[in-house]
Parts: C-alpha cells; sequence; structure tokens
C-alpha cells in the first residue's frame, strides 16, 4: 500500500491552476470594463464642447433679429430724415410763395417802373375805392381848341369829348366799351372828375383830370372803385 500513487495534489494544483485562470479572465474583464468606463467618460466631457455649438447657432438667430431690427431702426430714421426734408421743402415753399404774393402786394403799393415814367398804387381809406393810382408817364392828349379856355360839361361838345378821350387813355377802357356815369367840376375852373365803368361792369374807374393850356386835358390820378355807389 505504501508504494501506491497519491493523486490529490495533482488534482489540488489543477484546481488552483483553474481557479487562478478565472481571476485572470475576471480582471481582464474589469480592466476592459474600467477602460470602457474611462472612454465614455472621456467622450462626455469632451463631447461638452460640441454640445455648446448647438446652443451657440440657437443663439444666431437671435443675433440676425437684433441685426434686422437694427436695419429696422435705420430705415426708420431715414424715413424721419424724408419725412422731416419734405416738411421742411413744403414749408420753404409755402414761405417763398407768402413772400411773393407780399411782395405783388407791396408793388402795388409802391413805385413800379414803366416806360417814361412810374406807376404809384396805394390803398384808400375810402372805404368804395380798392386803389389810387397815378403814372408820372401820363401826359395831356392834345386838344383842338384854342384861346381861352372854357370847362363844358354839355355832351358832345368838343371839350367833353377831349374830356372822355383823356378817360379812355388812362383807363385803358375804348369809347366803345365804356359807359360814362358822372363828369364832373373837380373843384376849379380847370380841374373835372369823370366817372366810368365797362360795359361788361368789371371795372370801375373815377378819373381826376386837369387842363393844360395849348395841350389839353391830362389825367393826373384814378381811383379804382369797388362799386359806384356813392362814387359821384
Amino acid at each position: 500500500m505504501a508504494n501506491e500513487e497519491k493523486p490529490y495534489p495533482s488534482r489540488l494544483n489543477k484546481n488552483k491552476n483553474n481557479k487562478n485562470r478565472s481571476n485572470s479572465i475576471l480582471n481582464i474583464m474589469i480592466a476592459l470594463v474600467f477602460t470602457l468606463v474611462v472612454i465614455i467618460g472621456a467622450t462626455l466631457l469632451f463631447g461638452g464642447g460640441d454640445s455648446a455649438n448647438p446652443e451657440s447657432s440657437e443663439t444666431a438667430p437671435e443675433t440676425e433679429s437684433q441685426t434686422s431690427g437694427d436695419d429696422d431702426t435705420q430705415v426708420t430714421a431715414e424715413e424721419n430724415d424724408l419725412e422731416a426734408k419734405e416738411k421742411a421743402e413744403e414749408e420753404a415753399k409755402a414761405e417763398e410763395e407768402a413772400a411773393k404774393k407780399e411782395a405783388e402786394e407791396k408793388e402795388k403799393e409802391e413805385e413800379e417802373e414803366t416806360k417814361g415814367g412810374t406807376i404809384t398804387r396805394e390803398e384808400s381809406n375810402d372805404p368804395i375805392v380798392s386803389e389810387t393810382i397815378v403814372n408820372t408817364s401820363w401826359e395831356p392828349i392834345g386838344t383842338s381848341q384854342t384861346g381861352d379856355h372854357v370847362s363844358s360839361y354839355q355832351k358832345n361838345s368838343v371839350d367833353w369829348n377831349e374830356k372822355i378821350e383823356a378817360v379812355t387813355y388812362a383807363t385803358g377802357l375804348s369809347q366803345n366799351d365804356m359807359y360814362v356815369m358822372m363828369v364832373q367840376n373837380g373843384g376849379g375852373p380847370q380841374k373835372s372828375i369823370a366817372t366810368v365803368q365797362s360795359k361788361d361792369q368789371s371795372e370801375k374807374y373815377r378819373v381826376y383830370l386837369e387842363w393844360v393850356d395849348g395841350e389839353g386835358w391830362k389825367p393826373e390820378k384814378m381811383d379804382v372803385l369797388k362799386t359806384l355807389d356813392g362814387a359821384y
């Protein structure tokens, strides 16, 4: 019996080797799991920087919106400037027209240059008179009368006709387009006043005449009348 082999030690060694192998495999798997965890952690860690990019891309529309808002503000400012410019131009035009109108009205009150003389237009305090005109270029109309002059108010007399001729000269109305309303003494033997109107009644005048010896009747001044009521 003493010479028989004992199997137990070899079996124990074999079992021990199998156990060591299992431990090695387990350690390898643990190492792999740990490595995998490290890789995943690193991926998540470094991937966070990439995840910020979508946020940046998401904020881009806000930046574009803000830029668009700036453009709208600029457009609005340009429109306001354009409106202000147009308003200023309108105001300047209105002022220019007002100044022009004032100048035209002033011309009626002041002397106007004409051929051979000046015309003075003055507003009148008389309620029936629009303005009084004096033209320094007016001259005596000439006469066929000789000797001492005697003013005549008889219609169609030589002197009367010459008075009417002086009136047409001053007013610009022809005798065919004129009603003679009244010819009367003008405050002296050589002064007369003739009141006339156009046949369409749109023009009414009161002409002051003065006799110039040897030269005939001369218009001295003329009232532009608003009405004939109270004119003579």
